[in-house]
């Protein structure tokens, strides 16, 4: 028995969904997410991952769906289907590409504090080709120096009359090379610890904007990461989102929705992973008959069907409760770890059940491995997430 070609087999991850109590809304959505990254983002998937060329048409796909203005209000333009139905496309559209999920996931969530904190003019510059996605969104936290501590930044912004002056460098930016809008961080006095830090909203295109360099990486080629250096770079105060020495709070307001959307797309590809090892098995022949039937493969398919499972259902949990307001810092970290730790052993044994075929990239599962083990390191590591819980015990 021949073994059907990659697209075919990604094709089956959409057959592993349970519905989990969806509104009719939200199954729309995620009924929609799942059909454009079934035929549009999985079919270029494998080429895109060996020329590391950026996904522009399937984003314009995405965007004239309205899946680039997800956390946009209506009124400029965006789609505002609310955060458990962005977790639910982020799921399928990681699924077929992780690194395109990526993409999606800092372009909509580099936005969402402008809808939060922008006054009326920042949001009628930048969310409404946000929402179109025109403008692709950033946001450019991490250092060199400091990467989960925050508190750690030494990029700077002075005073300068009715301007800001920002020098710093800014590291693992995703989008950052291919972004038109960038939301950074920067210190703006010095003395004041977290309270002096400030966060601002720029346009990529002032001078002193620089991409020094394009990160080469393990998997998610797709998803360009960037080291930026700000040098000089003049903006307006008029910048300044939110308040001055507010920049902190901004970060931190964000991030329980961030970990369970990355909860979502560790989710998602291991959804692709499990679908890719059960066809592969049903598939593949040895003494006589599918590899199906052995029980040692079809144990390790039923734990691996089994964590996914529990995985999606978390998120969802956590999802929820953040939708409805209700503090939700432990489960975010939770959602996050076990998603996170389960997509990456779920990978892992998707390539196993495929034996030598597993390890070809001929194959999808070799792409899974190495897209999913990022997942444990950004928006907080998984070791910082255990910090998290413990605290909150």
């Amino acid at each position: 028995m021949g073994i059907q070609p990659q697209e075919s087999r990604e094709s089956t991850a959409t057959q592993l969904h349970n519905r989990s109590f969806l509104t009719e809304q939200q199954e729309i959505v995620r009924q929609t997410a799942e059909k454009v990254a079934r035929e549009i983002i999985a079919p270029t998937a494998a080429d895109r991952d060996k020329s590391k060329a950026w996904p522009a048409e399937e984003l314009e796909a995405l965007a004239k769906l309205g899946f680039m203005g997800m956390m946009i209000p209506e009124a400029y333009g965006g789609s505002d289907t609310g955060f458990l139905s962005y977790c639910l496309a982020l799921e399928e559209i990681s699924a077929a590409d992780c690194g395109v999920g990526t993409i999606f996931h800092v372009h909509n969530m580099s936005h969402y504090p402008i809808t939060l904190f922008g006054t009326e003019e920042q949001k009628a510059q930048y969310l409404p080709p946000g929402a179109r996605g025109n403008s692709i969104g950033a946001w450019l936290l991490t250092e060199p120096h400091a990467g989960s501590d925050t508190a750690a930044l030494r990029t700077t912004a002075r005073r300068d009359g009715d301007y800001f002056v920002v020098n710093g460098s800014k590291q693992f930016i995703s989008n950052g090379s291919e972004a038109g809008t960038a939301l950074i961080l920067a210190v703006t006095d010095q003395s004041a610890g977290k309270r002096g830090i400030t966060a601002f909203v720029v346009d990529t295109a002032t001078p002193g904007y620089v991409v020094t360099r394009l990160e080469e990486k393990l998997g998610q080629h797709t998803a360009h990461t960037a080291q930026v250096q700000l040098d000089n770079l003049r903006i307006p105060a008029s910048s300044v989102l939110g308040e001055i020495g507010g920049g902190y709070r901004i970060a931190m307001a964000g991030l329980a929705d961030g970990r369970i959307a990355v909860a979502a797309q560790a989710v998602g590809v291991a959804k692709a992973a499990v679908a890719a090892a059960i066809q592969y098995a049903r598939e593949r022949e040895a003494y006589g008959a599918p590899i199906f039937n052995l029980q040692a493969i079809s144990f390790r398919l039923a734990e691996m069907a089994t964590q996914m499972e529990v995985a999606r259902q978390y998120y969802l949990h956590a999802a929820r409760l953040l939708e409805a307001g209700i503090p939700c810092t432990k489960e975010a970290s939770m959602a996050k770890l076990f998603a996170t730790e389960m997509a990456e052993r779920v990978c892992s044994d998707a390539l196993q059940v495929h034996g030598g075929y597993g390890y070809l990239r001929d194959f999808p599962v070799e792409r899974y491995c190495r897209d999913v083990r990022v997942t444990k390191i950004y928006e907080g590591t998984s070791d910082i997430q255990k910090v998290i819980i413990a605290r909150n015990l």
